[in-house]
């Protein structure tokens, strides 16, 4: 099969806020296009796209899916994403190698939260873009309400294309305001008419000269209307609304219309550039379907039976079956055997794939997702693609023996195939940490592993990295002597310690005089006291800010050894931060969080009841805040969900460390007593 030529590809985005329709649009598309031969539901769990058990379980889409069809004597790369935020990391990798976007709002619903961070994604990447308003046959739709809140939203760029025939159960078609007017009904002919004055109205303002004679009065032709319509597509100035129902596919041929006349060719979309070797600038990718071969990996999916399939977009040159390859990202050598064009889980072989299409291949060990596949003749390197940051972690334990043997290979893989995921061991309290965008995305991988891979793991908080302190000076003596026949054991330290500041660590000193403490012993003190840091007397947490002053002591000349001092200076150090006012420490992070102006007043208060210090808020002039803080990291275990909640999926946040503070005493027992419950039960 011979590639197809990149100005007959389309490579579409579906987009849209969880339960919007994306996924049944693609059933409705692909159906149209003579694809597959019945539209399949998420409720029955029988859709093209959702194929996996995690996504049939939830029926509701946890990946992206790439689902060409052919209309027209076009190619059109339909990708499918969730909807969910918490599998935004699907969404990036799909935008970032897509030439425009469908963006889908429920006619019942309207405008959701999801639909304009989409629309800001798609914005960010300059994407093209259509609007479509779905499920206009279902109780409650109303499409002058959808269109008055993307008006609200997104100002006058939204201009419907088409108009509904009748609404809710009565709807039974679609109108199309470029095409024929004689078979509109009687009872909408003035809708039409004041929705048609509102295309031409758009349309005109995209050129100077069709600006000009609509001025003057003058009609506006079919032709220029269209070409004024993909102009200002084009450029971002139109975003054409299109309605239907994808259940019964009422609007699908018109959307694959709209797809093939007004959306850009992939070898009309954004500009990608790819570096030479050895990192020479960046140089725009022709689409040559002759030239040097540059591809980029967006996903990867593992398999413990057929291996890696890594799905890639071809952005110059032609990939071909049977062939050499280099990663040119880690510079290693593959060989291709077969490539192939997915759709769902089916997979058609294909001799070669050229500029602008997207295909797969399997087994190729080295390739990861954001990898460039190239030639080792003339290596290209694209940028990798940016995936969100893990905001929410749990701690990860086998389940069983032989679950240990296969976790740590497991949790690699799984993050292999999702790099919005990470696999994290804590230096601080050793545990292995998962960590994702939210609950259900951790819950996800984790069923993915059970079933791909057969490891069962346990899900736990992580433990907070607490660490302890003292809060006053002391004097310490302590003698270690010890006799039990032949030469005894005998070493005798007085240590002063004192708190240090916040953050300056810990640090040991000498001020003997008189050879009271043997200098080759000296060393030996020492690490005894490095020793006793590992576990202070609070709650055996590492112990942190301390200054240790070895000022006097004695020895014995026969049984003294250096090791008879290091047992007392641990003792001594553990004896005197009784005596010190030990102090718990905990982790402070600080906190960015980005939420609609309404919920700011709710946000921080919230961050008021979790102890956080509240340090700056900045309008940032669209309609969000961005709110900075200080809060301890025992309090944000949970925040992803819970910030997800309390701004009804619109806020956002980052978070990293910043230092220690003292944890207020009316706490601590309360923080120790769980720790010396939850050792139990690990023993138990």
């Amino acid at each position: 099969m011979p590639a197809v030529p990149k100005d007959r590809i389309r490579n579409v985005v579906l987009l849209s806020h969880g339960g919007a329709g994306k996924t049944l649009l693609t059933e409705a598309l692909l159906y149209t296009a003579g694809a597959v031969t019945r539209i399949g539901t998420p409720e029955d769990g029988n859709t093209t796209s959702d194929y996996e058990p995690e996504e049939i379980k939830r029926t509701s889409s946890v990946q992206a899916t790439v689902l060409p069809c052919t209309w027209r004597d076009h190619k059109i790369n339909l990708i499918d994403t969730p909807g969910y935020a918490d599998y935004r990391g699907e969404v990036v990798s799909s935008v970032r190698v897509a030439d425009a976007a469908i963006l889908v709002v429920s006619g019942p619903a309207g405008v959701e939260v999801g639909f304009s961070q989409m629309w800001n994604m798609a914005v960010e990447r300059d994407l093209p873009r259509i609007v479509y308003v779905s499920k206009l046959d279902r109780d409650n739709a109303d499409l002058a309400r959808v269109l008055d809140s993307l008006e609200q939203a997104f100002g006058r760029h939204v201009v419907p294309i088409q108009m509904p025939i009748g609404s809710e159960a009565e709807f039974s078609g679609v109108i199309n305001l470029l095409g024929d007017e004689s078979d509109i009904p009687e009872e909408l002919s003035g809708d039409v008419e004041a929705a048609k004055d509102r295309l031409v109205e758009a349309v005109a303002e995209t050129d100077d000269d069709l600006a000009t004679k609509y001025l003057e009065g003058e009609a506006l032709t079919e032709s220029e209307l269209i070409e004024g319509l993909k102009k200002g597509v084009s450029s971002g100035d139109i975003v054409p609304l299109l309605v239907g129902s994808a259940s019964s596919a009422i609007g699908a041929s018109e959307l694959l219309d709209a797809i093939v006349d007004f959306l850009p060719s992939s070898g009309e979309g954004g500009t990608e550039q790819a570096s030479g070797p050895d990192g020479a600038a960046s140089e725009p990718l022709a689409g040559d379907p002759s030239g040097p071969l540059a591809a980029l990996v967006f996903k990867t999916t593992a398999d413990p039976f057929v291996g890696r399939l890594s799905l890639f977009r071809v952005y110059n040159g032609t990939l071909k079956s049977d062939s050499q390859l280099w990663n040119a990202t880690a510079r290693e050598a593959e060989r291709v055997g077969q490539v192939l064009v997915t759709r769902g889980k089916e997979q058609e072989p294909v001799d070669e794939l050229g500029p602008g299409d997207i295909g797969a291949a399997p087994k190729l060990s080295s390739l990861l997702t954001g990898h460039t596949i190239s030639s080792r003749e003339n290596p290209l390197v694209m940028e990798e693609i940016a995936f969100p940051s893990p905001v929410y972690q749990v701690a990860v334990s086998p389940k069983s023996q032989a679950d240990l043997d296969k976790l740590t290979g497991a949790l690699a893989r799984i993050a292999e195939e999702d790099p919005s995921l990470r696999v994290i061991r804590s230096p601080e309290t050793q545990e292995l940490l998962l960590a994702g965008l939210g609950d259900s995305h951790v819950e996800v991988a984790v069923e993915k592993m059970a079933r791909k891979f057969g490891v069962e793991i346990l899900l736990n908080l992580p433990k907070v990295p607490y660490r302890e302190t003292i809060g006053s000076t002391t004097r310490v003596e302590y003698r270690h002597k010890k006799q039990s026949g032949g030469h005894g054991q005998f070493g005798h330290v007085w240590l002063e310690i004192g708190p240090q500041t916040r953050g300056e660590g810990f640090e040991f000193a000498s001020t003997v005089v008189g050879g009271s403490v043997p200098r080759e012993y000296i060393p030996a003190v020492e690490k005894g006291v490095v020793k006793a840091m590992d576990s202070g007397v609070v709650a055996g947490f590492p112990v942190v800010d301390v200054k240790a002053v070895l000022f006097d002591g004695s020895f014995h000349p026969v049984d003294s050894s250096g090791i008879c001092f290091e047992i007392a200076g641990g003792q001594a150090l553990s004896k005197g931060m009784r005596e010190a006012t030990p102090v718990l420490l905990e982790p402070v992070m600080r906190a960015k969080i980005l939420v609609p102006d309404d919920y700011a007043g709710d946000v921080m208060g919230d961050f008021n009841s979790r102890r956080g210090r509240i340090q700056g808020m900045t309008p940032k002039g669209n309609g969000t805040t961005e709110i900075e803080a200080a809060i301890p990291q025992a309090e944000m275990l949970r925040y992803a969900t819970d910030l997800r909640s309390q701004t009804q999926g619109q806020g956002t946040f980052t978070m990293e460390f910043d230092h220690y503070d003292e944890v207020p005493g009316h706490l601590v027992p309360k923080i120790v007593e769980d720790i010396e419950l939850a050792k139990a039960e690990a023993r138990s």
